[in-house]
């Protein structure tokens, strides 16, 4: 199959493209608002509605919920992340895709160094309506978490599909990735370590990465070939 329809659906380019660009156009509006010093209507209701109501510092859900939004967002720390990052690195250079391995080294790093940069930029407090449940040392925007999964994770999945032509077992693949990705962002929120907008412009920007990585990794290709 040709590198342009390896996805099998010719229309489905064009569709993935404007998701990046509308992905690209929210983060940067929802960064430029924090910038001039804006809030958003849904992040307050949304925290307060994730705890008992006069109990701030309790989480609403069974107990075990805790824990699990605890091990759900660990899977988007730095221990992990680089973990699972070197993992599929070596996974595609064992099977000879040096290229792939190349571009997911490029997601991780890119979007640690963009989250960063973003962070001093913005300088937004972390929330203070409800306790921490997790620790945390920097700016609030945007959650690094979210936006360096997405980046990392996403990539990680499109690089993998590379390696298949089943269709099914590439959407299974993006999917389990994706929902993991939708996870370790919810998790922050729930640990109230997050604004909401926080972990959606991580979301955004670090998506806008991962299609940035895929589609320099299939350009590339174009090219050698």
């Amino acid at each position: 199959m040709a590198p342009g329809t390896r996805l099998g659906v010719p229309w489905l380019w064009p569709l993935a493209a404007l998701f990046a660009v509308s992905a690209l156009l929210l983060g940067i509006h929802i960064a430029g608002e924090l910038i001039e010093g804006e809030g958003f209507g849904f992040d307050i209701p949304i925290l307060l509605a994730l705890r008992v109501p006069g109990h701030l510092d309790t989480p609403v859900g069974p107990v075990w919920l805790t824990q699990s939004a605890i091990d759900l967002t660990a899977l988007g720390g730095f221990t992990l992340m680089w973990l699972f990052g070197a993992s599929g690195i070596a996974f595609l250079v064992y099977l000879g895709r040096r290229a792939e391995a190349a571009w997911i080294a490029a997601a991780l790093i890119g979007s640690s160094l963009i989250s960063t940069l973003l962070k001093g930029l913005i300088s937004r407090p972390r929330p203070a309506l409800v306790p921490h449940l997790a620790w945390v040392d920097n700016a609030s925007f945007p959650s690094g978490h979210a936006m360096i999964s997405a980046a990392t994770y996403l990539t990680l999945a499109l690089m993998l599909c590379e390696t298949y032509t089943a269709r099914g077992v590439r959407v299974a693949i993006v999917a389990f990735f994706s929902l993991l990705v939708v996870l370790i962002g919810c998790s922050r929120v729930y640990l109230g370590v997050h604004w909401p907008s926080d972990v959606l412009g991580g979301w955004c920007f670090g998506t806008v990465w991962a299609a940035a990585m895929f589609a320099a990794n299939r350009a590339l290709k174009r090219r050698i070939v």
